[in-house]
């Protein structure tokens, strides 16, 4: 692995002045290095951190990796880490014309880096000097606890499978917010959807009731409002009240491998206090890493969306079009079976340009219901460029997803949700059209999407002598191939018994050919590392 030569750089240093005029903003300091298949195999495991400890799977995974690439030999075009500076990786024989298309792919990353919301946490770090202080840190722990250590890593990771960290990027992105939920946002969203339970036309009936007092005048809309609301529904102000007291009241509870760091019996004893250093390593790592995993789609849609921007108007593509387009093709195409983010994300972000240079992401052309009128409506805003810059800023992948996945984007790129269905005759699996409705492709791309179980600790349960857990049943079950090992972990750490509280799937009509399923309640109990199963 070495920097890049000074005449490549000087290509680089040109994109970055090309990219800004666009538009984009990063930090001009970034590092770019040349590296062999080898090195990407070996930096994969360690999510391209060169400086992160040393773990032994990271070592499994470097043997898989190998056996794979000499079944399937591949060359990666670029890898990007958000680090300060930022650095980018580069396969060590691509052609000067492709790195300029990977350069641009790779700016845009680092700008979505620089703005996104969820990253605001991260802006200012310099988690590749980070991750070496820890390597350090786990190098001594080794050198006086030995393997100890490797349990320590282990157990804490197998925690952290379970968490997911959004509170904890909501609590440090928004450190002071202590903005209560509007009177507005509690009526349309808990009030009367979660309280009065109406049904979604009488929502968008007060919601359009609301919008007409707005037009008319603006300064008393929401006086006669919720005067109307009151007299219709006499409980609201005390329920809105009640809500809003005990949203002011209410901590976000921690994630698990937090709870157990700081409040184990076990790791409160002197000769046990090391351990929550290696925890602390394991979930500093993993929250850094949290605001990717939350907007891959949006994140390659727009390092996409940049790349093709740039390098069709740039002039050195000049003799190489065809292959940039045959490239540009593999990346980007749609995946009939499957999910391809750079395709998806890209689509998506070109797709809410279209619709606010016509001035359809406004009131006005919503409350149009002609559809000929729809389909004409162009106001020719140009604002194309600031509400894809807005995305950038505000959105993650399950905001885009809810957001602009419609029926018109899904008929528009011919998209639909892919069925699988054995052939007896045949034996072989078919793969079918099962939807076109933007809902169940919406679904679908929504159940693509990282999204870990929510256990937490129940502190009216739990005791020195018993960690008491509740999973939060989402309609899906615990993966039950891994709980025997999570808990072995789960009780190492806590240093007694682990109990489970979760739900598990079993069907109504065991013979039918597609058969109902409910949930059914059960605890599993680790003690003295055996696990045992219970009905409640």
């Amino acid at each position: 692995m070495q920097l890049i030569d000074q005449r490549t750089k000087a290509i680089m240093e040109e994109c970055k002045v090309r990219a800004k005029d666009a538009g984009l903003q990063f930090e001009s300091d970034t590092l770019e290095y040349i590296v062999s298949n080898r090195d990407l195999l070996e930096l994969s495991p360690k999510v391209m951190i060169p400086t992160l400890y040393d773990y032994w799977v990271n070592d499994v995974e470097v043997l898989k990796e190998i056996g794979k690439y000499k079944a399937f030999p591949h060359n990666p075009y670029e890898t990007v880490i958000n680090s300060r500076p930022a650095i980018s990786f580069y396969n060590d024989n691509n052609p000067d014309w492709l790195n300029i298309m990977i350069f641009y792919h790779v700016l845009a990353h680092i700008d979505f880096f620089q703005h996104n919301r969820l990253f605001a946490n991260t802006w200012n770090d310099d988690f590749v000097g980070q991750a070496l202080a820890d390597k350090r840190l786990i190098a001594n722990l080794r050198s006086e606890h030995g393997r100890w250590v490797d349990y320590a890593i282990e157990f804490s990771r197998g925690i952290n499978n379970l968490n997911g960290y959004f509170n904890e990027l909501m609590r440090r992105s928004f450190p002071n917010d202590t903005t209560s939920p509007t009177m507005l946002d509690f009526y349309f969203g808990d009030f009367l959807q979660e309280m009065v339970k109406v049904s979604e036309s009488e929502v968008y009936n007060e919601v359009a009731r609301y919008n007409a007092l707005v037009e008319n005048d603006e300064n008393v809309a929401e006086n006669l409002f919720f005067s109307e609301v009151k007299s219709k529904y006499p409980e609201f102000q005390n329920k809105y009240n009640q809500f809003i007291s005990k949203a002011e009241t209410e901590v976000l509870p921690m994630d698990l491998i937090e709870f157990v760091r700081d409040n184990s019996p076990f790791l409160k004893r002197e000769k046990n206090k090391w351990m929550k250093s290696v925890m602390s390593v394991v979930r500093n790592t993993a929250i850094y890493f949290e605001p990717q995993i939350r907007t891959k789609i949006i994140n390659e849609g727009w390092a996409s969306y940049w790349h093709d921007e740039l390098f069709r108007k740039d002039e050195r593509i000049k003799g190489h079009e065809i292959a940039y387009a045959k490239i540009n093709a593999m990346v980007t195409s749609i995946s009939r079976v499957g999910l391809n983010p750079y395709a998806i994300g890209l689509r998506l972000i070109q797709y809410v340009e279209e619709l606010a240079d016509k001035g359809k992401l406004t009131f006005d052309f919503q409350k149009i219901e002609n559809i000929e009128q729809r389909e004409s409506y162009d106001r020719q805003t140009s604002q194309g460029k600031a509400a894809i810059f807005n995305l950038r800023n505000n959105f993650s992948d399950f905001t885009l997803i809810k957001t602009f996945v419609s029926q018109e984007f899904v008929d528009k790129h011919s998209l639909f949700v892919t069925g699988k269905r054995y052939d007896e005759e045949r034996e072989v699996y078919q793969y079918y059209v099962k939807s076109r409705k933007s809902e169940d492709y919406q679904n679908m791309l929504i159940e693509s999407l990282y999204h870990p179980p929510l256990i937490y600790a129940d502190t009216n349960k739990t005791t020195d002598e018993r960690l008491y857990l509740v999973h939060k049943f989402e309609g899906k079950g615990l993966i039950t191939d891994f709980i025997e090992s999570t808990m072995l972990g789960i009780e190492y750490l806590w240093g007694a018994p682990v109990h489970l509280e979760t739900s598990e799937l079993v069907a109504k009509n065991e013979y039918g050919e597609d058969p109902e399923w409910e949930p059914r309640k059960v605890i599993y109990i680790m003690k003295n590392r055996r696990l045992s199963k219970k009905e409640l």
